[in-house]
């Protein structure tokens, strides 16, 4: 009786990795699908490319920052204004954003200094602090941790301009791994992991979502959803963002255009506390979604179906079959995208301790609500909302 619950169970596991070796393939596929349909997208424009103003906030002097800030700047579009943002006088991003300043005197550039709080958010704090030094009525919004080239301004706003009911569009991203294991993991988990899950979704019409990395939008559009106060006090501001679009009746654009970002992370402490974030996020906010993401899982689930089957001895080809093909599928994904993506190949070595690390993550994703993010731990409600630890009532 044990012995056969115990054979369900592995069989189970097994099944699901097979699901998932499933899920490493379409994503190979939909990797390739978006890049064919970024060259076929290339030559696409707006008719007129009207004046932009790009919203970079900003908090502190992060690896790459003045490299990262001059892409956005050094872009081939004829009206662009740039307004940084920070919310500390003695913010080191200053004075890189002064010299950057200096270097383009040419360029139309503002920094605004403003300390004024409002709400949990200090992304979202920053953004309504730069507002008002804001002159153009599209408005770009990108991460400072973000690199694009110089046609990105150019495929955004004709993303934008394309159909009427287009409120908003997202971009999302790739990552190019800093020094050191933690970082060469993080962009592993960015590359092998959440981009090909959204390009699946790309793939089958069924992804919506909005992301950091770029979020475009008219100011009509942000004026009638509340502006930015209205995620003053929410950890997740980009899908915040893209649910009152969506309420408004309004579509939300992914261009098959990818920006980069740089892995930078010290060590796997901070790896750690990173990816937790965004995993406890997800699990709050889409919860279904969050679950059903975890088919990506394939080699832990078939390894798991395959250890179980060897201890039972008898029966257990089934297991290692699954094991095997989970394992290739997973090899197929990850060549696929460093050659897609030009990334330097993860060494093989690091392969299995990135899933181990994403399996991890996925569990203590449902262990808690607590986060940590800009150096302060938060409490995350039902809602998304950020709460500092000390006004949790215990």
């Amino acid at each position: 009786m044990i012995a056969a619950l115990a054979r369900m169970v592995g069989d189970a596991f097994s099944i699901a990795g097979l699901l998932g070796a499933a899920y490493q393939l379409t994503g190979a596929l939909a990797l390739w699908r978006f890049r064919a349909a970024g060259l076929a997208d290339a030559g696409d424009s707006a008719p007129i490319l009207p004046p932009v103003t790009v919203l970079k906030p900003l908090c502190g002097a992060e690896p790459d920052l003045a490299a990262n800030l001059r892409s956005f700047v050094d872009q081939a579009y004829p009206a662009l204004q740039v307004v940084f943002g920070v919310q500390s006088a003695d913010d080191p991003a200053i004075a890189m954003v002064r010299a950057l300043i200096r270097e383009r005197p040419e360029a139309d550039l503002a920094l605004v200094i403003d300390e004024t709080p409002h709400g949990a958010n200090g992304k979202a704090a920053n953004l309504i602090n730069m507002l008002p030094a804001a002159r153009h009525d599209i408005l770009v919004i990108a991460d400072s941790d973000m690199r694009v080239r110089p046609d990105y301004l150019h495929r955004v706003t004709a993303a934008l301009l394309r159909n009427d009911d287009i409120g908003l569009v997202t971009c999302l991203y790739s990552a190019r791994p800093g020094g050191g294991v933690a970082a060469r993991l993080g962009a592993a988990g960015i590359n092998y992991g959440f981009l090909p899950l959204a390009l699946v979704g790309w793939l089958f019409g069924v992804g919506d979502g909005s992301f950091g990395a770029t979020l475009a939008l008219r100011r009509r559009d942000l004026e009638a959803i509340g502006g930015f106060e209205r995620l003053a006090d929410v950890l997740a501001d980009d899908y915040e963002l893209g649910v009152a679009v969506r309420a408004l009746g309004r579509r939300i654009a992914l261009p098959p255009y990818l920006i980069e970002t740089a892995a930078q992370e010290r060590d796997l402490a901070a790896l750690w506390r990173h990816e937790l974030r965004w995993a406890r996020t997800l699990r709050l906010l889409a919860p279904a979604g969050y679950v059903a993401s975890q088919i990506a899982q394939a080699t832990a689930f078939a390894l798991i179906g395959a250890l179980i089957g060897l201890a039972l001895g008898p029966g257990a080809w089934f297991g290692a079959t699954a094991f095997g093909i989970a394992v290739l599928a997973r090899l197929v994904l990850v060549r696929s995208a460093d050659r897609i993506l030009g990334a330097p190949p993860l060494a093989l070595w690091l392969l299995p301790i990135r899933d181990i690390l994403s399996a991890a993550i996925a569990i203590a994703a449902f262990c808690g609500r607590r986060v940590a993010w800009r150096g302060k731990s938060f409490h995350i409600d039902r809602q998304g909302r950020l709460i500092p630890d000390e006004k949790v009532p215990h």
